[in-house]
């Protein structure tokens, strides 16, 4: 006799893919972990995330008095993507950034997709969209996700009446040259719009409708990449450390991808607030590196330099540039008690990219202070050939569990494609295992 079994041996960690226009039997099954809440029937084909997905942030919420019960908890997803139609235009940059949307689960494996979002927006679906209220806006032409914060809650239970706040990146229609960022000579006239990425903030009060927060920079910004021929930037040459020394600042070409952490001080809590770390790359040299800044109140920030930069040698897995980070605060799980409890530091996971293959992989950091960091080396690398993130993985988002383990949200391309998948850390382990989403059934 002879067995036959109904499921693959390959691991299916997909959480979450582009919007199909129209599901061909192709994409039925590529987006069966992929699923639609929408009551009414949308006879519009611009879906904001049929193109590409990327930059997830997952939260995970339990309402209620019952703390020890899993009937209330929610995972919130929110993420960027970008749409075919608006991928036409080609001055864009090749990013998945265009629109912010947001999906849920009740497991953390499985996603809705919101398919109503915003009454505010352009496009159904879209929790962020476009500036179209301000022409001079930093971000007119394209936004991506940043982080998702709720300070007055903590990562595991929901305040009522909190607020939450969402850093993200925007891009104008402003022209750049190409030149400016590649290494390779360019053309004069070569030009890229929307590539002179500004960081912003909106805030919300359910986490689905967004209301901008206008930055002290005219362009509506909170943070801005220093550079001394923007006139705004003159505040940056007379800024000094915490320690009072001063600060020599490197001009930058964008700053994006923030990733927003609150910081603690429990000897002087004058000293707390929030540490924002950010991708950005050099103007002299054209690195793709990390910068930090702090805030008091999360809205007003002040830059202190790079923090993490690529490291050369044959076995550098970042020396192409590290960027698109999520830092946490240490934490150590109690196991008697069955919760996590505070530990001194941080740590950091961030994407790095290899000149030997020009992969990226997720690479991790430790920190005492959240300035100074020394680098651990890859946590998480491509995958197997042939699969979906086979090309690059990046975008770490990390999830504390109520049983010590840990989940890692990223994003994993194969050629042009792109989709959301899942990695999971046991307690006790040091290794990072990708985290079966769903059971694939083999053909008979």
């Amino acid at each position: 006799t002879t067995t036959t079994s109904l499921y693959s041996a390959v691991v299916n960690n997909v959480v979450l893919r582009p919007s199909a226009i129209q599901d061909d039997d192709d994409n039925k099954s590529n987006n069966k972990n992929d699923k639609v809440q929408d009551d009414d029937d949308d006879d519009d084909d611009h879906v904001f995330d049929s193109l590409k997905i990327g930059g997830c942030r997952v939260h995970r919420y339990r309402g209620g008095d019952d703390l020890d019960g899993d009937a209330d908890v929610e995972y919130v997803m929110w993420y960027h993507g970008r749409s075919i139609q608006q991928d036409q235009d080609k001055s864009l940059p090749p990013l998945s950034t265009g629109r912010i949307g947001r999906a849920t689960s009740k497991n953390g494996l499985v996603f809705v997709k919101d398919r109503k979002g915003s009454s505010s927006e352009d496009l159904k679906g879209v929790a962020v969209g476009l500036n179209h209220e301000a022409w001079w806006g930093f971000d007119t032409a394209h936004v991506g996700l940043g982080s998702v914060l709720m300070p007055m809650s903590t990562p595991a239970v929901m305040a009522e009446g909190g607020v939450y706040l969402m850093y993200y990146m925007g891009g104008s229609h402003e022209e750049t040259p190409i030149g400016d960022y590649v290494e390779k000579e360019m053309p004069a006239d070569a030009t890229i719009k929307g590539m002179r990425m500004k960081i912003g903030v909106c805030v919300s009060q359910d986490g689905k409708t967004w209301g901008r927060v206008e930055g002290d920079d005219p362009s509506g910004a909170i943070m801005i990449p220093y550079d001394t021929n923007d006139p705004n930037s003159r505040e940056f040459v007379s800024l000094q450390d915490d320690d009072g020394s001063d600060l020599e600042l490197p001009e930058e070409l964008y700053c994006a991808w923030p990733d927003v952490v609150v910081k603690i001080d429990r000897t002087n809590s004058e000293k707390s607030g929030f540490f924002m770390y950010y991708s950005t790359m050099t103007k002299n040299d054209k690195q793709k590196s990390i910068g930090v800044a702090v805030s008091a109140d999360g809205f007003r920030w002040f830059k202190r330099g790079l923090c993490l930069q690529p490291s050369s040698g044959e076995d550098s897995m970042d020396d192409g540039g590290c960027a698109r980070c999520n830092v946490v605060r240490n934490a150590v799980f109690d196991e008697d008690e069955y919760v996590w409890r505070d530990a001194p530091g941080y740590t950091m996971y961030y994407e790095g990219v290899s000149k030997q293959d020009n992969k990226h992989r997720i690479l991790m950091a430790q920190s005492e202070d959240g300035r100074q960091w020394t680098k651990k080396g890859v946590v998480l690398d491509i995958g197997e050939d042939g699969v979906w993130d086979c090309d690059g993985v990046g975008s770490p988002h990390i999830l504390r569990m109520d049983d010590g383990s840990q989940r890692m949200y990223y994003v994993g391309q194969q050629g042009r494609d792109t989709a959301i998948g899942v990695a999971r850390l046991e307690l006790d382990s040091d290794s990072w295992v990708r985290e079966q989403s769903s059971i694939v059934f083999s053909d008979i």
